[in-house]
């Protein structure tokens, strides 16, 4: 399984000179399978120069796997290529909800005056999918979604293939219902993400910024550090960079976290960039 990440930025897009190195595109990230299954992790604006790869290599079946509805993570779903070709089929997943479907929901992004074009004249083939509450499988992969702690409906997602696995939370407030000397039972996302190869995982705020923002639906890099501990979490990413935080800003992040990771005999954390490749293989015994 070969992850790209097309995006990383939280709540709005941040082009500019100060964030050139992890990138200013909002969440996207590819989750290329065998014989060319593709996965997409939300339709942030990274979604774009995506959907123009997958047009050099006339891909033409992708499934959309959004976590939640908020603008940063549907906002270039618009812009996306294969959306527009008719010889692209086009799964959408999403969170369900008690009041509205989720065609319904994203239909309304596409109409003026936010868009000149409805949803109904999109020409790809689309087909709208609740996320299950049971474990599914896509090209041999096994995917799961589960609720996480963030406003309105939200899933994480976990996906197993040939052996590797990915979880992915970018909006996650887990101390929000508690990590500390909690049971994987009983912290939000802990079951996506139990004993995952990597763990793609908000880290939005410092410390003293988190303090702050309590409830806003997003974790400290210290937050982050400590789910990825309690749930076991082979490699952590850093993910949905503050759109405030220059890429200086961001490594003084990294710094902290390796830090905190030092303290507790974890693995070194990284931060997401845009352009980052990750090569997921079965894990050998040590």
């Amino acid at each position: 399984m070969r992850v790209t990440i097309w995006g990383c930025r939280g709540s709005v897009a941040t082009p500019g000179p100060d964030t050139i190195g992890y990138g200013g595109n909002t969440s996207c990230v590819e989750a290329r399978l065998p014989h060319d299954t593709v996965i997409v992790f939300d339709a942030g604006t990274g979604i774009r120069a995506l959907g123009d790869e997958l047009e050099r290599r006339s891909t033409s079946r992708i499934h959309v796997l959004l976590t939640h509805l908020h603008l940063d993570h549907v906002e270039g779903l618009r812009f996306f290529a294969p959306l527009w070709n008719e010889g692209v089929e086009l799964d959408i997943w999403g969170p369900p909800s008690p009041l509205h479907g989720l065609r319904e929901r994203i239909a309304r992004s596409f109409s003026p005056p936010l868009f000149p074009r409805e949803l109904g004249e999109v020409p790809a083939r689309l087909t709208f999918h609740d996320a299950p509450r049971e474990p599914w499988t896509i090209g041999g992969a096994v995917l799961r979604a589960g609720f996480v702690v963030h406003p309105g409906p939200t899933v994480g997602y976990r996906i197993e293939s040939n052996g590797a696995s990915l979880a992915y939370l970018p909006d996650h407030e887990p101390a929000l219902a508690g990590i500390a000397g909690r049971s994987r039972d009983w912290i939000s996302g802990a079951s996506l993400a139990a004993d995952a190869d990597v763990v793609l995982h908000d880290a939005q705020f410092s410390e003293a910024e988190y303090a702050e923002r309590v409830g806003w639906g997003h974790s400290s890099v210290a937050d982050a550090v400590a789910f990825a501990h309690a749930v076991a979490a082979r490699r952590l990413v850093l993910f949905h960079h503050d759109p405030s935080h220059s890429d200086t800003r961001l490594e003084d992040l990294e710094d902290r976290a390796c830090s905190l990771s030092a303290a507790n005999g974890a693995g070194r954390p990284t931060l997401a960039r845009e352009g980052m490749v990750l090569d997921l293989t079965a894990r050998t015994a040590p």
